[in-house]
């Protein structure tokens, strides 16, 4: 079935339905594009939020990372962050491929629709005016018929009158087949434009409106078609970024399950613990015998409490290193009961510096990477890698997306966190 045929006689009803389906496309394009800007707007709060929470190169709570705890917060805000950029990614390919398309796809409908409904009326127009044409020869040869009817009557009552001359009966009779004459002609030019007429009209109702209204039809399904891959397009977008989207989830539900309590304790008691035993009981100093207890037993002295004595190193030696000199601090701990009075309490401190420079080595690998995509390292400060390439890790992805790799021939440089797999020493 086409509209030529069955809708032959309803071209306002064409016309409404074909500006309705063009205004469908133009409203489904803002719909689209509003819900771009709130996926927009939403990856760039998530930006935010993912910079608020990252902690500052060298702040105390990078330092913290140590604890598996801290490290997997850290991750998730790592994570959170390649989510975020398929976000954005999902808002760009809306924008493209269907907002831009669909809007340049409904300005070409709507000049296509214009071309079909001019063709339209043009042949409307050459209908109207060759029926007005018509209307106006059968007009003239209905007016001409009856002033020839009028001519034959006065020629016969001019012919019955006794007092008519000749002369006058035979004007009379001239004027009446003059006036026939005429009226033939009109009559003749009626039927031309008649036939002329309907010969024109059986064209525009058999051939020149179905072929607009078909091509009006085919438009209209085009129009169709092509807003309906725009809806499939809507869901596909997102559903391309999942398997991604899903790896960022992944890898938040790894860093939980990464997360090691008692290490932690561990980690806590490896770096704080002082090494010192606990104080002993402090001896009863029993003034009434008047023994000196302080002369009979020096080396216990004033009797410290146990914050004190945790708050102090025994013994202990601090070294800084580097490749070029070597300092070390070596601190004492005297007992108040074996210095006298005139004793320089000051700790003993020396420094050793060594003469030989060593050639500076590279920063040891804190973990390892496979690269998910092919990455071209075009810019400054990146390197190139191939999708299954394994390289090694120097610097974990800091909250800006970018990780800091090495290959065997030492090459090192940033790639986007997003784009590999990475698995960091314990």
């Amino acid at each position: 079935m086409d509209w030529g045929t069955e809708l032959w006689d309803q071209c306002d009803i064409i016309d409404k339905h074909t500006q309705s389906g063009l205004d469908l496309v133009e409203k489904y394009v803002k719909f689209v594009k509003e819900r771009t800007e709130i996926e927009q707007n939403y990856a760039k709060q998530l930006r935010n939020l993912t910079k608020k929470y990252s902690p500052k190169r060298g702040s105390k709570e990078e330092q913290e990372c140590r604890f598996s705890n801290h490290q997997a917060f850290l991750d998730i805000l790592n994570e959170m962050n390649d989510y975020t950029g398929q976000r954005e990614l999902i808002a760009e390919n809306m924008m493209i491929n269907i907002c831009i398309e669909l809007t340049k796809y409904l300005q070409e409908l709507k000049q296509e629709r214009k071309m079909h409904l001019s063709e339209a009326k043009k042949a409307q127009q050459s209908l109207e005016s060759t029926y007005k044409q018509l209307d106006n020869s059968k007009k003239r040869f209905e007016r001409e018929w009856r002033e020839a009817e009028k001519a034959a009557q006065c020629a016969e009552k001019t012919d019955q009158d006794l007092n008519a001359t000749k002369a006058d009966v035979e004007k009379a009779k001239q004027q009446a087949h003059m006036r026939t004459h005429i009226a033939e002609e009109c009559k003749n030019d009626y039927a031309s434009q008649l036939q002329k007429y309907n010969k024109e009209q059986n064209q525009f109702y058999f051939t020149d409106m179905p072929l607009v209204f078909n091509r009006l039809q085919d438009m209209d399904e085009r129009r169709i078609k092509k807003l309906a891959h725009g809806y499939i397009l809507f869901a596909d977008t997102e559903r391309h970024v999942m398997p991604i989207i899903g790896k960022c989830l992944e890898g938040m539900t790894r860093t939980g399950t990464n997360v090691n309590e008692r290490n932690d304790s561990v980690v806590l008691i490896e770096q704080h613990k002082s090494g010192f035993e606990r104080p002993g009981d402090v001896e009863f100093e029993d003034y009434s015998q008047g023994i000196n207890r302080a002369s009979s037993d020096s080396s216990l002295g004033t009797p410290k409490g146990p914050l004190e004595l945790l708050g102090k190193n025994k013994n202990k030696t601090f070294r800084l290193f580097n490749k070029k000199s070597k300092v070390e601090f070596s601190c004492a701990l005297f007992s108040p009961g074996t210095i006298s009075d005139d004793t320089d309490s000051s700790q003993a401190i020396y420094t050793e510096f060594d003469d030989d420079f060593e050639e500076e080595e590279l920063a040891a690998p804190i973990g390892q990477c496979t690269a998910l995509y092919n990455f071209p390292g075009s810019s400054e400060g990146t390197i190139s890698m191939q999708e299954g390439e394994v390289l090694s890790v120097v610097e974990e992805d800091k909250g800006d997306g970018w990780t800091r790799v090495r290959r065997n021939n030492r090459d090192e440089g940033y790639i986007p966190t997003s784009y590999a797999t990475i698995t960091l020493n314990k």
